[in-house]
């Protein structure tokens, strides 16, 4: 019973803090001035599509691709726990739950299983636990068995908070300016055993995308940039 009652404890609270967060991203997110650049992946499509975001950029993905039903892997940890919930507050779909060193086989035959029914990936792919910029197995693994394309994503904010975390994530200050940039699809070919390299092209190309976009704020907006909030 005791455990009972601590159990229905811990949900409510990461039920409050979780909401809390949620809106604590909206609320801040209503005041940056977000621009994006590329072809947005994310409109209508003829094949599966992999979003791929390095972790830091997470408080941004968060709030510019609410209320869109993507669905994002969240490691199986407490802090997992708290990610999953104020995503969920935000509109994403459920969040498959498990990481590279706990849960990792059976995540990815989720993901695959998702991803063929027609669900839309946003995943990060240093994470849960880094090292940063780093591209881990499973997003190429998934889209060999799915045919989908990984499309990166990079992102920057003119003024903005680092914490002192493994990803050193970003937290655009109130009122900043917010860049996107939507890099080339990667198309991963069925079968192929050369892992390495394809981790290897999305890094760079991840990498590529994430420094395009902190160049725009440097040195201003190029003509093919939009504005969303």
């Amino acid at each position: 019973m005791r455990l009972d009652r601590e159990s229905r404890r811990y949900a409510l609270w990461i039920r409050f803090v979780a909401t809390a967060g949620a809106l604590l991203i909206r609320t801040l997110g209503r005041t940056w001035r977000i621009t994006t650049e590329g072809p947005d992946p994310f409109g209508p499509r003829d094949r599966p599509l992999v979003g791929a975001l390095w972790h830091e950029g997470l408080l941004v993905a968060a709030y510019r691709w609410r209320r869109m039903g993507l669905v994002v892997p969240v490691s199986q940890s407490r802090d997992g726990e708290l990610i999953a919930g104020v995503l969920r507050e935000l509109g994403f779909a459920e969040s498959p739950r498990g990481s590279s060193s706990r849960g990792g086989t059976s995540l990815l035959r989720t993901m695959i299983r998702m991803t063929r029914a027609g669900s839309v990936f946003a995943v990060l792919p240093d994470g849960p636990r880094g090292p940063a910029r780093q591209v881990k197995p499973g997003v190429i693994a998934l889209a060999i068995a799915t045919g989908a394309h990984v499309v990166p994503v990079g992102v920057a904010a003119r003024r903005a908070h680092r914490f002192r975390s493994w990803d050193r994530a970003l937290l655009p200050l109130p009122f900043t300016r917010v860049h996107c940039v939507y890099g080339s699809p990667l198309a991963v070919p069925k079968n192929a055993e050369n892992i390495d390299e394809l981790e290897a092209e999305l890094t760079a190309a991840l990498n590529c995308v994430t420094e395009a976009a902190e160049r725009t704020l440097i040195h201003g907006s190029p003509e093919t940039a939009g504005e969303r909030s």
